[in-house]
């Protein structure tokens, strides 16, 4: 008897999950990203048509339950689900990225950069990624860091020096540092020279750079901007550390700093891999939705390192609002609150008497149509039962008669 029982069973063919799948939705109200999903997980299954039927009308009915209802205030929950766990936030830590010597700005001063959209961020890092050739080898990775890293003339020179008699500076090389930098001693003058518009003549490890100068004043402000001169790298990029990943065995390297256009210029760096922490630079790199992807990541990463459990849906809603009408914006009288069309709403956030005046200067008619100015108001807000208008059509005089009769 079990044996027949086991032959009526028929486990579904992959064909039928899938069709199974797209007919449940439908009216694609599940995102296809939940459909690859469920696909994936089902495929590997043995089940049959009534428990693959039973598991997509629990899947449909899980995700409908999901939904936000019509009419719920979305914004203020979320500004309360950041909100209420940023006020256990540490106020200041710095975590330590891959590498125990960088410093990155985290907890409550770093959530204020991203909502305040500030343009240089405190801590600005890159993670750079090699590409075939370079990830598994250290020293193609310190070739790539060494094209990176800003290298000034005071960074190889051990010393240098005036010689007031014949009016020149001496530079005198370090050349272990400037082999490490992967540099040689005729490349390094040549740009000082082009740099300058000096003389310029090497010596052994030593180099003279007259400037025909006749006071000593003159020599000395020379010396200082040559000690400054950048002679490889790039500029905004002062440190860069390499580390390697134990779980992949590939080697990344970390900048402290960023110029993110010059940095995906440079020979052996993996171009759909790099980040950095910086979202203007995305913005403007590689276009506005991925400064809202960044948002969203910086922001995450934020509250799971102070162990907070943020619902990502929150983080994006506010992500959504910064980039919307294709610039960063911040949440603040400067962005989002100072561009809201109700005169009331924009005076009830910051600089209550500028915003009334200017609105009457201007001539400004406020349509209630939010929350805020709701509230102010007195009257019904336009949210949850308030978002709703009844219409009744009264009842006539015949409708009254007709009912006398029954």
């Amino acid at each position: 008897m079990a044996t027949t029982t086991a032959q009526k069973k028929t486990i579904v063919t992959l064909d039928v999950i899938e069709k199974s799948i797209k007919k449940m939705n439908e009216d694609e109200l599940l995102p296809h990203l939940l459909e690859d999903e469920l696909l994936k997980k089902l495929k590997d299954q043995e089940i049959t048509k009534k428990q693959l039927n039973e598991i997509l009308k629990e899947v449909r009915e899980t995700f409908e339950d999901a939904l936000v209802e019509p009419g719920e205030a979305v914004g203020t929950v979320a500004a309360q689900s950041i909100g209420e766990p940023g006020t256990q936030m540490t106020l200041k830590t710095f975590h330590f990225a891959g590498v125990a010597e960088f410093t990155v700005t985290q907890g409550l001063p770093r959530l204020i950069e991203i909502v305040d959209a500030r343009r240089n961020p405190s801590t600005p890092m890159t993670e750079v990624y090699l590409d075939e050739d370079h990830r598994f080898d250290v020293e193609k990775a310190r070739e790539v860091a060494r094209k990176i890293e800003l290298t000034r003339v005071e960074n190889i020179a051990s010393g240098v020096s005036l010689d007031l008699s014949e009016m020149q500076i001496i530079i005198e090389i370090d050349l272990d540092l400037l082999h490490d930098k992967g540099l040689d001693i005729e490349s390094v003058s040549e740009i000082i020279s082009r740099g300058r518009k000096v003389e310029v003549k090497t010596e052994g490890n030593l180099i003279y750079v007259n400037p025909k100068l006749e006071t000593i004043k003159d020599l000395q402000k020379v010396a200082t901007k040559i000690r400054q001169m950048p002679i490889k790298g790039i500029l905004n990029i002062k440190r860069t550390q390499i580390s390697k990943d134990p779980e992949k065995g590939e080697f990344i390297i970390y900048t402290e700093g960023t110029d993110f256009v010059k940095t995906l210029q440079r020979p052996g760096v993996d171009l759909t891999r790099v980040y950095t922490n910086h979202t203007y630079e995305i913005a403007e790199t590689l276009g506005i939705e991925a400064a809202r992807n960044s948002i969203i990541k910086e922001s995450m990463e934020v509250l799971k390192a102070q162990g907070l459990d943020v619902d990502i849906r929150h983080i994006t809603l506010v992500a959504d609002l910064m980039t919307a009408n294709g610039d960063v914006r911040q949440i603040g009288r400067h962005g989002i609150s100072g561009e809201k069309a109700s005169v009331l709403a924009r005076a009830s956030f910051e600089i209550t008497v500028k915003h009334l005046l200017e609105a009457c200067l201007q001539g400004e008619s406020d349509n209630l149509k939010g929350i805020t100015e709701n509230v102010i108001v007195g009257q019904m807000i336009p949210l949850g039962t308030g978002a709703i208008d009844l219409m009744m059509s009264p009842m006539t005089k015949k409708d009254k008669s007709e009912n006398k009769k029954d």
